[in-house]
């Protein structure tokens, strides 16, 4: 039988490696917190850029490969997000395509690092592999900062949540391209909603400031590392309204009809 001192050396020594556990976890908790902070404050400043609408195919250097800053689709907003928090999606992507090619539905042929990653699909398939993979609600508090939206619009469209909300406080506002370059609009319940994701991986640049568009902040709308609302606040509570004035309804602008029109341009353009 083990001595008093030896049971009391074990449950000091179980103690200490629980403690260490939490202490873990905890930081990793507040890392995805400040992580989904660092995405939103790239994307409101996404809205301050001026983008023309482009869904041309672009050859791009690799990895770290963009197109022209002045052009883009809905992809290259959330692909510039994460870039400014240090988070390459054109690298992962491309990498994860080249190791499991029969898991992305846009990929024909050879892997393509100047396309995959431009294409909603794509996308999809690489959040669901990496991602967290969210339930698609009617619940606007579903829908914290830093989540990406996808919906059935056209061949797929993606948004990011923003930390600004509609004037009844309840929804949040989306930052997006839909056409019009980016914009934060109250685009939630716009479409059918196919895609609801949360994608917080290790990141090592540090924050960018920048100035984001007037409107105030949600700070109590931000995600906790289990997803669920927090506790003892009803759904919703917290947020408050970008602007007394109703803010945009997020519309598909005639540009995507054109794009009906150029498909038998030769090389592929991504998706809205």
């Amino acid at each position: 039988m083990p001595s008093r001192e030896a049971v009391t050396a074990l449950i000091a020594a179980l103690a200490l490696a629980l403690a260490g556990r939490s202490a873990a976890q905890a930081t990793g908790s507040e890392e995805r917190v400040a992580l989904a902070r660092r995405l939103v404050d790239a994307a409101v400043a996404r809205a301050q850029v001026k983008v023309r609408y482009d869904p041309s195919y672009v050859r791009l250097p690799y990895p770290g490969g963009d197109v022209p800053a002045g052009t883009g689709v809905c992809t290259d907003e959330i692909i510039r997000i994460y870039r400014a928090v240090g988070v390459d999606l054109q690298r992962e992507v491309h990498q994860d395509v080249v190791a499991s090619p029969a898991a992305y539905p846009r990929v024909r042929g050879r892997p393509d690092a100047s396309i995959d990653h431009r294409r909603v699909p794509n996308l999809m398939a690489f959040l669901s592999r990496h991602g967290e993979v969210l339930p698609i609600t009617d619940e606007p508090s579903d829908y914290r900062p830093g989540d990406l939206v996808v919906w059935d619009l056209q061949a797929g469209h993606i948004g990011m949540v923003v930390d600004r909300a509609d004037p009844s406080g309840v929804r949040h506002l989306i930052l997006h391209n839909v056409g019009a370059g980016p914009r934060i609009e109250d685009a939630l319940f716009s479409w059918r909603i196919i895609g609801h994701y949360r994608y917080l991986p290790a990141a090592s640049a540090p924050p960018r400031q920048a100035p984001g568009p007037p409107g105030r902040a949600c700070p109590a709308a931000w995600p906790p590392a289990s997803g669920s609302p927090p506790s003892g606040r009803p759904r919703g509570a917290g947020l408050r309204p970008a602007s007394s004035r109703a803010p945009r309804r997020a519309r598909p602008p005639p540009i995507l009809f054109r794009r009906r029109r150029a498909v038998g341009r030769s090389g592929p353009g991504p998706p809205p």
